[in-house]
Parts: structure tokens; sequence; C-alpha cells
């Protein structure tokens, strides 16, 4: 039973295609592709650090990124992102400030929408706006998830070490 309601769970918030996310009308797609720029990276480099303004919504095209961020005087990773992942949703329909920092760990690619671009993309297609608030509920969701399972293990673990 616990595994079909988690189950459940992880298809109602998996992340869904970027083509889906990004789906308008072809104005506005040409509208975001004339915009669209190339990052390439090495592993090691920052891409942007938290709390610098954000400059576009990204897309990794190929490589590997690490996300991290720092709380008082911690360090924290947050996790990795590959090919096919939209970054810094927050940021984009937020307050326009990173919210953790970027590096790359294997080299590779993005493509950044930049912030002008997308700002008329959602005056003229709001549903782009909710589409892509609608993937970052999703993702708060799999984060939020991901923590649940990581306690429920420590927990488990805990109570058996006692034994």
């Amino acid at each position: 039973m616990a595994a079909e309601a988690r189950a459940r769970i992880m298809a109602a918030t998996a992340a869904h295609p970027v083509s889906e996310l990004l789906a308008c009308p072809p104005a506005i797609s040409n509208l975001l592709t004339a915009a669209a720029q190339t990052i390439t990276f090495e592993a090691g480099e920052v891409i942007f650090r938290q709390g610098s303004p954000c400059a576009g919504l990204y897309l990794v095209i190929q490589g590997q990124l690490q996300r991290r961020t720092e709380r008082l005087t911690s360090r924290i990773t947050l996790g990795t992102a590959r090919p096919g992942e939209l970054i810094e949703l927050a940021a984009a329909l937020g307050d326009h400030l990173h919210t953790y920092s970027l590096l790359g760990q294997v080299a590779g690619s993005l493509l950044m929408l930049p912030m002008e671009a997308l700002q008329k993309a959602f005056e003229s297609h709001p549903p782009l706006r909710m589409q892509l608030l609608e993937e970052l509920a999703r993702e708060v969701s799999r984060a939020y998830h991901a923590c649940s399972l990581a306690h429920c293990a420590r927990t488990r673990r805990s109570r058996f070490s006692e034994s």
C-alpha cells in the first residue's frame, strides 16, 4: 500500500518535458528562440552565485552541474542538474535573485532565456507563466518528498540501531 502511494506521488510530481512547459504560440516561441543564448562551462566553473541577479531561465543542454547554497556558516549541496532540466525557476518567476549557486561538475552547455524576453513572453501569453509556476510547484513537491523519504530512512535506521 505504501509503495502504491509513493508511486502516485512520484507520478504527480514528475517533471514535465521542456517542450510542454514552454509550449506557446509561434510568435512567442520565435521571440524566445531569437533571444536564447548558449553558455558553455567547464568543470569547476561558477555559472552564478546565490544572491546575484538572475539573468534568465536556464536549460541544461549537456554536462552536469551542482546546486549549492550557503546557510549561516554552512555550505549545503542541494543536488545535481542534468540535461533537460530547467534551472532557477524560482528566481526567474520570483524576485530575480539566484536562490543558490550553480557550478559545473562535468563540462557542458546551457541555453539561457533572458529575463527581458521571458517578461515579454509572459505579458503576451500569460499561460506560459502559469505552466512554469506549475512546474515550480512540482519541483518543490519532489524536493519535499525526497526530504521526507530521507528523514524516514534515518528514523528507521536509528530505531534499528537502538534495538
